[in-house]
């Protein structure tokens, strides 16, 4: 499973907690300077929504001005400024082959990834 997250963000932290207590084992990648790839972005898409993907409480969300800006953005570019701005994306993001989770939610975390 990879895992990307930022070392500071506390809702990373719990979900590394979570994983932790239950031995998943996983690669945990700083979302800040390696974003997930367009490939893992559209499988969030396809199961959350666009919207989802942004974190919308982030300072950088705010500075570009992109809750006005995701309006006018196809899915495409929006996808493309998230492959390339981790501070853009919401974290945490778990992927492991076809299946994706994004922010912590334990109850989703318990159905996802403690069976694995």
């Amino acid at each position: 499973m990879k895992f990307y997250g930022y070392n500071k963000c506390g809702t990373c932290k719990k979900a590394e907690k979570f994983l932790d207590g239950r031995g998943v084992a996983y690669q945990s990648i700083d979302i800040t300077e390696t974003p997930p790839p367009k490939k893992v972005l559209k499988q969030a898409i396809a199961r959350y929504g666009l919207k989802k993907l942004f974190n919308t409480s982030g300072v950088q969300y705010k500075e570009l001005n992109m809750k006005d800006r995701l309006k006018s953005m196809t899915e495409a570019e929006a996808v493309d400024l998230l492959a390339t701005n981790g501070r853009l994306v919401k974290r945490p993001i778990a992927v492991d082959g076809d299946t994706v989770t994004v922010g912590f939610n334990e109850d989703e975390y318990k159905q996802t990834w403690a069976k694995k």
